[in-house]
């Protein structure tokens, strides 16, 4: 079980730039456009013939070329997961107005989430071995599948020298990089890019998910991920993420930042034991220990973004889990995922992203496609349209396969 309380006291670390790419759009305004409005992006697969795979419908990000914003060369040397980081990472220093020459390199750090490595590219590179023979295989084979390929690029292509790192604990990663990104503030670093981006639609990438067993079948995009439903039977993947800059309060004042989206107050990560241990799962322990480590009580938090597996028993899972900290209905929970499928790496920093919106615009997006909720008596859960209430204080779950659980408190400054 792990909380951050290293800094309390000394640095504030706050979100100052966002940046995403994601099914829902392609820039942080066109992705908040769809997701308060409820807008779902997903669909049957187009990237390739889906049609004997029994997962046929994912999160695609759409209209989005490469080409347009990534140097030729690193289009030849990285993969598509590394693109959306470079696209998203230009839009967050652009939205934090930072100026790259104001900072010494070793005051600038990198801290990327991933889950799946560069598939797309690896597929590539795998389909030329066996189709044209090992000299046909390429030299960035062996870098750009790497989970830590997208964090060497960003750190190389803006001069980040700092404590640079990839975390891989699959759909819990983004935000566990945002809790990196705090302690490595804490010991000094003047700025950090953080965040996380994957894209494995491709059919390798297909076929390396399904082995978790947890992807929903069926071609109806309206009713194949069905979190907190009766019919819930897995979740479809997605592609995509979201990159941040954080920065220490004062520093970023200091420096007369356009705008500040939010603090990072609080963060916990914990393990579910193994199975078949009689112990129970970890979730309740993380949001505990994030709002123990954010000095917030349940009474405070306005509204929950929840993991959202849309897979019975973890559903089940994730509500008592909120219950048992908030009570029965004792706050509003969305998950604005159900609009974008589970990006894996990607999914919670773009919750993050939807989450300093709401705070912005007090606007609390919905969870789209629910039409029977199991917990309907025990979830306040946000459906079909969003809901106006004043955002202050919000609380961000995660997930991932293999047991990781990881929370993160978000609060407004004023």
């Amino acid at each position: 079980m792990s909380g951050d309380v290293t800094n309390r006291g000394r640095v504030r670390p706050v979100i100052t730039g966002l940046g995403a790419i994601a099914p829902t759009g392609n820039d942080v305004a066109a992705h908040w456009a769809s997701a308060r409005n409820g807008k779902s992006a997903l669909g049957v697969i187009s990237r390739f013939d889906s049609s004997g795979y029994p997962v046929r419908v994912a999160g695609e990000v759409r209209d989005f070329i490469a080409a347009d914003h990534v140097p030729s060369r690193l289009l030849r040397e990285t993969d598509p997961m590394t693109h959306f980081a470079l696209v998203a990472t230009r839009q967050a220093l652009n939205d934090a107005g930072v100026n790259l020459a104001d900072y010494s390199d070793l005051d600038l750090a990198v801290i990327t989430a991933n889950s799946s490595g560069g598939v797309e590219f690896g597929q590539q590179e795998l389909q030329k071995l066996y189709q044209e023979g090992p000299h046909a295989v390429g030299a960035y084979m062996s870098i750009a599948w790497f989970y830590a390929a997208t964090t060497g690029q960003l750190s190389i292509r803006y001069g980040m020298r700092g404590p640079c790192g990839v975390i891989v604990s699959e759909q819990a990663g983004g935000l566990d990089a945002l809790g990196q990104a705090r302690r490595v503030l804490a010991r000094g670093t003047r700025m950090v890019l953080a965040g996380g981006t994957d894209a494995s639609l491709s059919p390798y990438g297909l076929v390396c998910q399904l082995a978790n067993g947890l992807l929903a079948d069926g071609d109806q995009p309206d009713r194949v991920y069905l979190p907190f439903d009766s019919g819930a039977h897995g979740y479809v993947p997605g592609e995509g993420g979201a990159m941040f800059t954080v920065e220490d309060l004062s520093m970023a004042r200091a420096r007369g930042v356009p705008r500040i989206h939010g603090e990072l107050v609080g963060y916990a990560a914990t393990v579910d034991p193994r199975p078949g241990s009689g112990s129970e799962p970890g979730l309740r322990r993380a949001i505990e220990v994030a709002l123990r480590d954010a000095g917030v009580t349940p009474g405070q938090v306005d509204v929950v973004f929840a993991d959202g597996a849309g897979v019975p028993a973890r559903d089940r899972q994730e509500a008592a889990a909120i219950n048992a900290v908030f009570g029965s209905r004792g706050v509003p929970v969305t998950v604005p995922k159900t609009m974008t499928g589970r990006l894996y790496a990607g999914g919670a920093p773009l919750d993050v992203v939807t989450a300093l919106l709401a705070i912005r615009d007090g606007e609390i997006p919905p969870t789209v496609n629910i039409a029977d909720p199991t917990y309907a008596a025990e979830l306040d859960l946000v459906r079909d349209r969003p809901r106006p209430a004043p955002v202050r204080t919000v609380l961000v779950l995660a997930r991932g396969f293999g047991g990781f659980n990881a929370a993160v408190v978000l609060t407004a400054v004023d």
